[in-house]
Formats: structure tokens, C-alpha cells, sequence
């Protein structure tokens, strides 16, 4: 049985068939504060892991973060949920979280997306589905 002390802060979603991807989360894999994030690789869960609300397809396209109330992020909003959770970056995080901030983020990381396919078609990973649309 977890108690508040055991439960993760948050679980993070991620693309472990995409190299960048997996190198940026294995930073933040090293942090402080890193234990009490659950890291789901896609590559290699189930669908069960995945929880309610959350489809594979969905997951891979951009990066989802599940909140302990079973709330999802996802894209610009799953990165300031990660930073918030992590000491080192927890200001950021709320920066990140403001309104006009994580609107100007997700524009960027939209853009991240777009090249990040070609990552993943060089590393012989499935191709990525198009719905990247910011919720």
C-alpha cells in the first residue's frame, strides 16, 4: 500500500523508440526528486499501464503526464508538471504553467514534433500519428 510519502508525484509517459526523447528523460531520470515520478517507456509497458484516457497512439505523439488525481497533461502542460515535480526545476515549472507561457511552450514544442519524426524514422521506430493538436 503506498501512502503520501511512496506515491508518485506524477507519472510521465514517454517515447522510448525516439533517442532524443530518451536522452532528455533520462536527465530528468537523474534529478533529485526523480524516485517519486513513475517513467512509463511506451516502448516497452503494456496498455494496461497506461491508465484510463490514454492511448497508445495518443502517448507517442507528444508527452503525457498523469497528476496522482488521474488528470492528464500533456505536451507544454506534462513539461511544467514534470518541472514542478522536481526540486531543481520547480520554479520553472510555474513559470512554465503560466497561461501565456505555456502557450508560447507548446507552439515551440509543437515544432519539436514536426522534427522529431525524422528521428524516429532513422531510428526503425512506427511511424507517429498526426494528432498533435494542443489540448
Amino acid at each position: 500500500m503506498m501512502n503520501s510519502e511512496t506515491a508518485p508525484l506524477l507519472t510521465v509517459y514517454y517515447d522510448g523508440g525516439c533517442p532524443v526523447c530518451t536522452r532528455e528523460i533520462g536527465f530528468y531520470q537523474r534529478r533529485r526528486g526523480a524516485g517519486r515520478i513513475r517513467w512509463v517507456n511506451l516502448a516497452h509497458c503494456t496498455d494496461e499501464e497506461l491508465g484510463s484516457g490514454l492511448s497508445r497512439a495518443a502517448a507517442t505523439a507528444r508527452l503525457h503526464a498523469r497528476r496522482p488525481d488521474g488528470h492528464l497533461e500533456s505536451g507544454a502542460r506534462a513539461f511544467a508538471a514534470l518541472w514542478q515535480a522536481l526540486p531543481a526545476f520547480r520554479l520553472a515549472g510555474r513559470v512554465a504553467a503560466l497561461p501565456g507561457v505555456v502557450h508560447g511552450l507548446e507552439w515551440g514544442y509543437r515544432g519539436f514534433l514536426k522534427v522529431r519524426r525524422l528521428w524516429r524514422k532513422d531510428a526503425g521506430a512506427c511511424p507517429l500519428p498526426d494528432n498533435t493538436r494542443f489540448k
